[in-house]
C-alpha cells in the first residue's frame, strides 16, 4: 500500500510540474556570470541536461521540452552513442549521491537549414530511447510560441556546466548560471555586423556571458510566471568577453519546425 502510495504520488508530482514551473525555485542575483560563475541552486533548473561522451565527459548542455525529447544545439553534434543526463548538479558527485538518470538517443533530428558556415538554425532534437521520469528534480521547459515577444532589455537566464574563464583547463562540476539582458538584432549587429540573423537572439554584454561547454544549453525568460525556453546557446566571443553579446538560436523563429518533429515522431 505504502508503494502504491508513492508512485500515485510521485504521478502527481509529474502532473503538477507543468512546464517552466521548477519544484525547488531558482535564486538569481544580477549580473554573476558564468564565467567567474555564480552556482545555481540544486535542481532548480530541471530541465538542464548534460550531454556527454561514453566516458562521462561533458561536451554540451540541452534542454528537456517533454518527457522523450530534449532540445539542443547543432553544432553540438550529438550521435547516439552519447548520453544524456537527467536530474544533475554536480557532474562531479554524479555517481555517489545524486539520483540523475542516464538516457540513450534513440534518434537525434537535425533542422534542415542549419548552416555550420553561418551558424543559421542550430537547433537539433533527441528524441530518447527510454522517457525521463519527472518529478521534484527533473521537469521539462516552456517552449517559446511562435508569437511570442521577448523585449531587448528583458532580463533572462542562462545555465550550463560550461568553462568559467575562457583557458580554463577543466569545466566547472557544480551548475552554473548567470543573468543577461536580452539584446535587439540591431544592438547585436554592433558587435557582430552580418553575421546576425533572424534565426539569432542576443544577450549579455552586461559582465555575463555563456562560454565553451555551455552550448546547446537554456537562456530561458519568465513569461506568465513559467520559465521559457527563448534561446539555445549557440556562439559568442572566443575568449568569452563579458562585454560582447552571447549569441543564441531563436526559439519563436524555430517553434514550427520542433513542433513538426514532435508530430510525426
Amino acid at each position: 500500500m505504502a508503494f502504491l502510495w508513492v508512485v500515485s504520488c510521485f504521478a502527481f508530482i509529474s502532473a503538477a510540474y507543468g512546464c517552466g514551473t521548477p519544484a525547488i525555485p531558482p535564486q538569481v542575483t544580477g549580473y554573476a556570470r558564468i564565467v567567474n560563475g555564480e552556482e545555481a541552486v540544486p535542481h532548480s533548473w530541471p530541465w538542464q541536461v548534460s550531454l556527454q561522451q561514453s566516458n562521462g565527459f561533458h561536451f554540451c548542455g540541452g534542454s528537456l521540452i517533454n518527457e522523450n525529447w530534449v532540445v539542443t544545439a547543432a553544432h553540438c553534434n550529438v550521435r547516439t552513442y552519447h548520453r544524456v543526463i537527467v536530474g544533475e548538479h554536480d557532474k562531479g558527485r554524479m555517481s555517489t549521491t545524486e539520483k540523475v538518470q542516464v538516457l540513450k538517443p534513440a534518434k537525434v533530428f537535425t533542422h534542415p537549414g542549419w548552416n555550420p558556415r553561418t551558424i543559421n538554425n542550430d537547433i537539433s532534437l533527441i528524441k530518447l530511447a527510454t522517457p525521463a521520469t519527472m518529478g521534484n528534480t527533473v521537469s521539462p521547459v516552456c517552449l517559446a510560441d511562435t508569437s511570442d515577444v521577448f523585449a531587448p532589455g528583458m532580463k533572462c537566464v542562462t545555465s550550463g556546466w560550461g568553462l568559467t574563464r575562457y583557458n580554463a583547463p577543466n569545466t566547472p562540476n557544480k551548475l552554473q548560471q548567470a543573468s543577461l539582458p536580452l539584446l535587439s538584432n540591431e544592438q547585436c549587429k554592433r558587435s557582430w555586423g552580418s553575421n546576425i540573423s533572424e534565426v539569432m537572439i542576443c544577450a549579455g554584454a552586461a559582465g555575463a556571458t555563456s562560454c565553451m561547454g555551455d552550448s546547446g544549453g537554456p537562456l530561458v525568460c519568465e513569461k506568465d510566471n513559467m520559465w521559457t525556453l527563448v534561446g539555445i546557446v549557440s556562439w559568442g566571443s572566443s575568449r568569452c568577453s563579458t562585454s560582447t553579446p552571447a549569441v543564441y538560436a531563436r526559439v519563436t523563429m524555430l517553434r514550427s519546425w520542433v513542433d513538426q518533429i514532435l508530430a510525426a515522431n
